[in-house]
């Protein structure tokens, strides 16, 4: 892992192009609230609750914007640990969202997203505490889903309309 992180940060450091990238994930909807979401080689569903009026065929969408916050700090402390060699026994990262449905439901104007996002880290370690929190603070420095959810950024969308009537395409709209 090291040794991998190292030859990354070498090439982007000589090449800072090679740093640079578009990520591209499809997601097409199916049997009402489940859908496919497909990415290079992976495939997997995404759904809501039966009580929620879905399928319940995959975790919903915010079991995965937790999780994907809670993997990419995990994943980061056994990089970084690596790199700066701090043994590491055991990570575990706890990841709570707070919400209020009324946004989400439309019954009145509040944000329909998160209210809180917290985590918390439990690492076992035979290094000194010192180091350890030296890992947790360089991987939080570094990690960038965290940063996606600490700062705002810049969401765009365009809108492809096919009109099965008139059997063409109709741009509607792009912010």
């Amino acid at each position: 892992m090291k040794t991998a992180f190292e030859r990354n940060r070498k090439a982007v450091l000589l090449r800072p192009e090679m740093g640079k990238s578009t990520a591209e994930t499809i997601i097409r909807l199916k049997d009402g609230t489940t859908c496919e979401v497909t990415h290079k080689h992976w495939k997997f569903h995404v759904d809501i609750g039966k009580g929620e009026g879905g399928n319940d065929a995959g975790p919903g969408p915010g079991i995965l914007e937790r999780g994907a916050l809670g993997s990419c700090l995990a994943i980061g402390y056994s990089q970084q640990a690596a790199l700066l060699g701090v043994p590491l026994d055991s990570v575990e990262v706890t990841v709570a969202s707070d919400i209020d449905a009324r946004g989400m439901l439309g019954i009145d104007d509040r944000p329909p997203g998160f209210k809180e996002l917290r985590y918390e880290v439990r690492i076992k370690s035979p290094a000194p505490v010192d180091e350890v929190m030296k890992v947790i603070e360089e991987t939080e420095r570094m990690s960038p889903v965290l940063d996606d959810f600490r700062r705002p950024i810049s969401v765009k969308r365009s809108v492809n309309i096919v009109n099965t009537l008139e059997q063409s395409d109709i741009i509607t709209d792009q912010i």
